[in-house]
C-alpha cells in the first residue's frame, strides 16, 4: 500500500514538472512571437545605411528634378527607379529628422493644429535612414502625383473619414493601393520599424517609425515597380521638368539676408526663418529659433531655392477630433515669392489638376528658372506670414 502511495506522489511530481516545464516553453515561445523587432541606434556620419558615390568623379548628369548635378555612375543608379515621396512629420518632439536634407524638393505645409509636415521627395540621391515617418494628407498628394504616374508615397496609415480630406480612399480611387502605396500598416517590419532610442530622449511612440529609401525602393521593385511600370511605360514619359540656372555671379547676386515665415499666428514653434549664406549662396533653416539639423549628418539643412506658395486654407470639416484636418486649394492659382541669389522674387504659381505640374512663374509671366539644388516649397496660407529683410 506504502509502495503505490509512494508511486502516485512520483507520479504527480512528474506530471507537474513536465507541465510547468511546458508552460515555461510555451510562454516563453508566445513572448518571443509577439515580442517587438528591436531597436537600434544607427551611427551618424557616414554610416548611416546611405549609397555613397564618389565626389572625386565629374558632376556632368542634371537631376531632373531640381537641376543639381552629379556624376554618370550616379544618374545610372538614379534611372533605376522612380521618385519616392515620404511624409515626414515636423512636432517639435519629432527633431531632430533624419534623411530630409538629402531630398531633392521638399514641400511643408500644416498637417493639423499649426502643426507643418514635409513631403520630401527622393529621386538623385539616397538618404538612408528616414523619419519619423507620418500620416497622408490630401494635398501632398496633389504635389507627388506631379512626378509621373504611379509615383512612390511612403507613409503611416492617413486621414481617413469621409469627405474632401479622405487621404486614404484617394489612394485608392487613384488606382494606387498594394502598388505605388507604401503603407507602413501594409508593409511593415523591417521596411518600416520603431526606433525608440534615435533621438536620444523619450518620446511618444508615433515620432518613432523610421524606415530607409533603398528599403522602399526594394519594395516597388518587388512589385515590378521601377524606373518603369509593370506596362512597361517610363516615368518621366509626360514630367514637366522645371528649368535651372547656374548660380548668379557674386556681383548680382541680392542682399536680402532673411527670410521669416509663420503658418499661424502665435505658433511659434513652427515659425520657420532661411538665413542667406553668401558664401554658398544657399538658405540656411532655423525652425522655432533654432538651427534646424538633419540627425544623420548634424548639418544644417540647406536650400537653393526657398519658394513660398500662398494658397488659401479652410477646415476640412470631416468630423475629425477638434476639426483639425486641414485642406488647400491646391489646384488653380495664387501669389508666389521666390527665393534665390540672396533675391526676392514675386511671381504666381498655377496647377491645373492632381497630376499637373505647379507652373511657377516670375513678374513677367515666364516660368522660373531655379538655381541648381534644393528646392523648398514653403505653403502658406493667405493668412500666414513672410517677410523678408
Amino acid at each position: 500500500m506504502n509502495n503505490k502511495i509512494t508511486l502516485v506522489i512520483l507520479a504527480l511530481i512528474v506530471y507537474i514538472s513536465t507541465a510547468a516545464g511546458s508552460y515555461m516553453f510555451f510562454a516563453s515561445s508566445r513572448e518571443a512571437a509577439y515580442a517587438p523587432p528591436p531597436t537600434s541606434t544607427p551611427d551618424k556620419g557616414n554610416d548611416f545605411e546611405a549609397i555613397v558615390f564618389d565626389p572625386s568623379k565629374p558632376r556632368t548628369q542634371e537631376c531632373p528634378l531640381n537641376g543639381a548635378k552629379y556624376s554618370k555612375e550616379q544618374e545610372k543608379w538614379w534611372k533605376s527607379h522612380r521618385p519616392l515621396g515620404i511624409m515626414i512629420e515636423n512636432h517639435e518632439d519629432s527633431r531632430p529628422q533624419s534623411g530630409v536634407s538629402f531630398a531633392d524638393v521638399v514641400y511643408e505645409a500644416v498637417a493639423e493644429g499649426g502643426i507643418t509636415r514635409f513631403l520630401a521627395v527622393y529621386y538623385c540621391q539616397d538618404a538612408g535612414i528616414v523619419g519619423p515617418v507620418r500620416s497622408a494628407r490630401t494635398y501632398f498628394l496633389d504635389w507627388i502625383s506631379e512626378y509621373g504616374d504611379y509615383p512612390l508615397y511612403a507613409h503611416v496609415g492617413g486621414a481617413n473619414t469621409p469627405g474632401p480630406a479622405n487621404a486614404l480612399g484617394q489612394i485608392g480611387d487613384y488606382g494606387w493601393n498594394q502598388y505605388n502605396d507604401l503603407n507602413q500598416f501594409s508593409i511593415g517590419f523591417p521596411t518600416f520599424r520603431r526606433d525608440e532610442s534615435r533621438l536620444g530622449r523619450q518620446v511618444a511612440t508615433e515620432h518613432t517609425m523610421y524606415s530607409t529609401t533603398s528599403k522602399l525602393w526594394d519594395v516597388a521593385k518587388s512589385r515590378r515597380l521601377t524606373n518603369k511600370d509593370k506596362e512597361g511605360a517610363i516615368w518621366d514619359e509626360n514630367f514637366e521638368q522645371y528649368k535651372f540656372k547656374d548660380d548668379a555671379p557674386t556681383s548680382e547676386r541680392g542682399s536680402i539676408k532673411d527670410i521669416h515665415i509663420e503658418f499661424w499666428d502665435g505658433y511659434s514653434e513652427y515659425f520657420v526663418n532661411w538665413t542667406y549664406d553668401p558664401t554658398t549662396n544657399s538658405y540656411l533653416r532655423s525652425n522655432r529659433g533654432d538651427s534646424h539639423m538633419d540627425n544623420n549628418t548634424d548639418k544644417q539643412y540647406s536650400a537653393k531655392n526657398v519658394v513660398v506658395l500662398k494658397m488659401i486654407e479652410s477646415p476640412a470639416n470631416d468630423g475629425y477630433d477638434g476639426n483639425a484636418h486641414r485642406l488647400y486649394r491646391s489646384k488653380g492659382t495664387g501669389d508666389a515669392i521666390i527665393f534665390q541669389d540672396g533675391k526676392e522674387i514675386k511671381g504666381k504659381w498655377k496647377k491645373a489638376s492632381r497630376e499637373d505640374r505647379t507652373i511657377i512663374t516670375g513678374p513677367n509671366g515666364s516660368p522660373v528658372e531655379f538655381d541648381r539644388g534644393v528646392i523648398w516649397f514653403e505653403i502658406v496660407p493667405t493668412t500666414g506670414t513672410v517677410e523678408a529683410k
